[in-house]
């Protein structure tokens, strides 16, 4: 059960949307919400570059750094009042958001970001991609107009028996519990030997059946790739929530060529839950 659910604070539009989802499944689940702000940068850091003839930063900009993030976090005050929230926090770290988020991850159930441009700061990686890849919880990536606060009524679990897709499944079980539908997505699975079990599909489903959760297990061929065949999937049945393992091969080949995580997060139109 989701019982802390971080979300990530800043003044971009893509707030209203996370900040309606995670708001959402605090009230379902009845969970602390915690929302982490940040000033870009730490202190010490910011000494650091100080210290630099050619920086010569004066104290008073990283004040403002603070002020901008005590002031991001007054307006999810307000909304989470709005809203009615029955427990919340905010937090504001003195940090850059993915460094941040991983260190609220250590004591959370759940992080639920936006999808953003890839950033130089994490090696071309978007802040969901370094989160996911770098942290120890389940990463809820909410589209930035997604409309609404719903995810988890219908859902398709991206299921290849990797490690990752693995802990994915693990990551959304109180998701799937609560799921008016659930169908387990293999994509080409004739093409993958020694990871499903004698039926591609079956022992997943049993021990999900365990939890509590009946699935529909749909194997499908495609010619185009495993992000578009679970992507066409998952707008067919009209989905709120993809669930999937991420960074199933080298995370390097990804960043640089692109991969089947990149593809779902740039196609999604629904919120996306990634676990490595």
């Amino acid at each position: 059960m989701y019982k802390t659910i971080v979300v990530h604070v800043d003044d971009k539009p893509q707030m209203r949307s996370r900040l309606a989802v995670a708001a959402g499944l605090a009230t379902r689940y009845e969970a602390h919400l915690v929302g982490s702000a940040v000033t870009g940068i730490s202190r010490g850091n910011y000494l650091l570059l100080g210290t630099s003839p050619m920086a010569a930063l004066p104290d008073s900009d990283f004040d403002r750094l603070v002020e901008h993030g005590q002031a991001q976090l007054t307006a999810f005050t307000r909304e989470v009042e709005r809203l009615g929230i029955a427990s919340w926090e905010q937090r504001l770290i003195e940090d850059d958001a993915g460094h941040a988020l991983l260190l609220e991850a250590r004591y959370a159930d759940l992080i639920v970001v936006s999808r953003a441009a890839p950033t130089r700061l994490h090696l071309g990686a978007s802040l969901p991609e370094f989160v996911a890849l770098h942290g120890t919880r389940p990463v809820l990536v909410v589209p930035e107009d997604y409309p609404g606060d719903a995810a988890g009524g219908t859902v398709v679990v991206a299921w290849n028996g990797s490690m990752e897709a693995t802990r994915a499944v693990t990551g959304a079980l109180p998701l799937l519990r609560s799921a008016r539908a659930v169908k387990v997505a293999l994509i080409n699975p004739d093409e993958t030997d020694g990871l499903y079990g004698e039926q591609p599909g079956a022992d997943l489903a049993t021990w999900l059946a365990r939890h509590g959760v009946e699935v529909e297990v749909v194997c499908e061929r495609s010619e185009v790739g495993a992000a578009p065949a679970l992507l066409g999937l998952a707008r067919e049945i009209g989905a709120d929530l993809l669930v999937a393992g991420a960074y199933g091969h080298s995370r390097y080949r990804e960043w640089i060529a692109g991969g089947a995580t990149r593809d779902l997060l740039a196609g999604t139109t629904m919120p996306l839950l990634l676990a490595h």
